[in-house]
């Protein structure tokens, strides 16, 4: 059959957007960035080729990310995006137009939820589904969420810590902290703005959280070093330090207690029953951020809840959205539609 109704699933990131296509699974993962030509507005470039351009842009050009905290900053920019992502996998010629599911933060307002259908809808799609973020990740953790005993999934992405505790197909308690990889990344260069007088770019931070970054106090035998260049805040003039782990984990400890304060918001409120759920079968992690070293550590130790990062931490969600559009009448009830 040609093109004959294609299903994709979108996990619409705010650091990175991933997309499944039914019956062959991810299929594209790009950085949520887009390129806009500032004389005409029109799109120029969308993902990696875009993300290359961030801080590097002449002055007619402006590299964006149009979500900002998990939600749509840019209304025109993402619909130009989205168009992107189905052109590219389903071919700009598609005959029949194709079922598109893109999960949303499980905190956003009817508002904000209406717009990402929209955007859905008029980036060409036949017809628009919404999946709540927790549950998509639960989805693609295999995590049996239509199961009568509790389930508890943290999601921290690059714009929002998801954490939800989930029973019977259904989100029963949940906090969305607009906090995650973004904000890590902000801290550091602020600090080593504060610290060392150097200007460092989005790109140079996000390589220090993946590289040396630890969410505990590291022992001497972990403290690592990295030599980060940038601008000299005061000469202008390009310059280079070295970091160690110790340094960069007091710069971004404050930001990680934050995501440790709305796993700690969710327990609080779970009912007695599942909670004593949760103990037995522990906290489950995903999303990109879940990988920053020793989180799950940390985490085990502040809640006393056993802690682990699921499998595939970065492509959960978008596994879930895509599980969850290829078998819509098991999940029909956690699933809104335009």
């Amino acid at each position: 059959m040609f093109n004959l109704g294609k299903r994709i699933g979108i996990d619409l990131g705010t650091a990175n957007s991933l997309v499944y296509l039914g019956g062959e699974g991810i299929v594209l993962n790009e950085p949520t960035v887009v390129a806009v030509s500032t004389d005409d507005n029109r799109v120029l470039a969308v993902g990696n080729e875009a993300k290359e351009m961030l801080g590097r842009t002449p002055g007619n050009i402006t590299a964006s990310r149009p979500l900002r905290e998990g939600v749509i900053a840019d209304y025109v920019i993402t619909e130009a995006m989205l168009r992107y992502f189905i052109d590219k996998v389903c071919g700009h010629s598609h005959l029949f137009k194709p079922e598109v599911m893109i999960c949303v933060p499980a905190g956003v307002t009817s508002v904000e939820r209406r717009a990402v259908l929209d955007a859905t809808l008029s980036a060409g799609a036949k017809t628009a589904y919404l999946i709540d973020e927790p549950l998509a990740a639960a989805i693609g953790a295999r995590i049996p969420i239509a199961n009568p005993s509790g389930n508890m999934i943290v999601d921290i992405g690059g714009g929002t810590t998801e954490a939800a505790v989930i029973c019977l197909g259904g989100v029963v308690v949940h906090n969305s902290a607009r906090v995650g990889g973004n904000k890590v990344d902000e801290a550091i260069q602020t600090a080593v703005r504060k610290k060392y007088g150097l200007i460092i770019g989005e790109n140079q931070a996000e390589e220090v959280k993946i590289r040396i970054a630890s969410a505990t106090n590291p022992k001497s035998s972990e403290n690592k070093t990295l030599p980060v260049r940038g601008r000299d805040a005061i000469t202008g003039l390009p310059r280079t330090i070295e970091l160690t782990t110790a340094e960069v984990h007091e710069m971004i400890e404050p930001t990680v207690q934050k995501i440790v304060a709305a796993v700690k918001n969710v327990l609080e409120q779970t009912p007695p029953e599942l909670a004593s759920d949760i103990i037995d079968k522990g906290i489950v992690f995903s999303g990109g951020t879940s990988q920053l070293n020793n989180l799950d550590k940390l985490m085990t130790e502040a809640t006393g809840v056993p802690c682990h990062v699921a499998e595939n931490p970065l492509m959960c969600v978008a596994y879930g959205t895509g599980m969850a559009l290829e078998n819509l009448d098991l999940y029909k009830r956690s699933v809104s539609k335009r």
